[in-house]
């Protein structure tokens, strides 16, 4: 491999490992990094449009992962009566409040 193909890899595997904090950040932030090695001559113009539509979809991939994996992890605790819903502290509530009823009325 030729020095700048090496550069090319080693940027494209930074760029990679920037996957989520970017597609957090928004392809904003993609242009914005993929523009500076663009100006630093580390990427060409025309290879830039490319690997911002890939890092763009790799972000919003990792994205739904995480998303669908915190979203089965609170069904998994929901499920398992770890954690109270929000139907859970309105009966809570109810009873309470009868209770201080039946209380008040002794």
């Amino acid at each position: 491999m030729n020095e700048g193909a090496e550069s090319m890899k080693d940027t494209i595997g930074k760029a990679i490992a920037l996957g989520l904090g970017l597609a957090v950040a928004g392809k904003e932030q993609v242009e914005r990094t993929i523009d500076e090695l663009v100006k630093k001559g580390e990427l060409s113009r025309a290879e830039s449009g490319s690997l911002t539509e890939e890092l763009v979809r790799k972000g919003e991939e990792a994205k739904s992962r995480v998303e669908e994996m915190v979203r089965a992890r609170v069904y998994a605790l929901l499920g398992e009566g770890t954690l109270a819903t929000k139907e859970d502290i309105e009966r809570l509530k109810a009873r309470v409040s009868e209770l201080e009823q039946r209380l008040a009325g002794n």
